[in-house]
């Protein structure tokens, strides 16, 4: 696995056999990361950027790397989430990073704060995969009765997703693109 670009451009990580996790592979990050120019500028308004099953780190490194102000990675394996605390010191980042060890679904129902780029990448198979859009644009309860949404006004969101899933209806949706086997919707 490597960082495609920004500050930590070429560096490679070497992910562990044994892991489950597939991280989406460099073809599908950099054309995804070359569309997200249009959409996101990471280098000057420096995001504050949340990786949803976050597996190898492979999109948390890039989005340190693009200059994001502060990332949160969430990812329910406990060795994952080691990894990706490995990565990040090894790359000594200035950026603020917070790993969570929790359920995504869990934590997107009670998520604390909003964030302006959001990227899901949940097992192809997750039965509960359909329903993250809405999750991602539902108002959630603050502790002082506020309710907000996980994503700011003017954010994107983007979803990894296998061919078998459509989401061009959602009403939030406004573009996809597939590489090969890994396909991305975008919304906003």
């Amino acid at each position: 696995m490597r960082v495609i670009a920004g500050k930590y451009r070429g560096r490679h990580f070497d992910i562990p056999r044994t892991f489950k996790a597939r991280p989406t592979t460099d073809f599908a990050k950099e054309n995804l990361f070359n569309v997200l120019r249009s959409y996101v500028d990471f280098e000057d308004e420096a995001p504050r950027a949340l990786d949803l099953f976050a597996g190898t780190g492979s999109i948390t490194l890039e989005l340190l790397s693009r200059g994001c102000s502060h990332v949160t990675a969430v990812e329910l394996d406990s060795q994952h989430i080691n990894l990706i605390r490995h990565f990040v010191q090894t790359l000594k980042a200035d950026t603020a990073v917070t790993l969570l060890r929790a359920d995504v679904l869990r934590f997107l129902r009670k998520a604390p704060g909003s964030y302006d780029f959001i990227f899901a990448d949940p097992p192809y198979d997750l039965p509960e995969l359909e329903q993250i859009p809405d999750l991602i644009f539902a108002e959630t309860q603050q502790d002082d009765g506020v309710g907000h949404s996980l994503l700011t006004a003017g954010g994107l969101f983007v979803l990894e997703h296998g061919k078998k899933q459509d989401f061009s209806s959602h009403p939030h949706f406004i573009d996809h693109r597939s590489y090969g086997s890994v396909n991305f919707s975008l919304f906003r």
